[in-house]
């Protein structure tokens, strides 16, 4: 009979974990560069797409 030992069982692990760790690694970092909800908000107040009443009313609903 064959022995076909550890590797051929389970030697596909090693490779989909560096697969996993591959995209994780390309994928979580751009979490850096995402503003806040805040911070969005207060861009919005600031280029005057919205009036000082929406900025109130929207800045009191994230505090929650």
């Amino acid at each position: 009979m064959h022995d076909w030992g550890f590797g051929m069982g389970f030697g596909w692990i090693i490779p989909l974990l560096f697969i996993f760790a591959l995209f994780y690694f390309i994928n979580g970092n751009n979490n850096t560069d995402r503003e806040s909800a805040r911070d969005i908000l207060d861009r919005k107040y600031a280029n005057g797409e919205i009036d000082e009443e929406e900025y109130k009313r929207k800045k009191e609903l994230l505090k929650h």
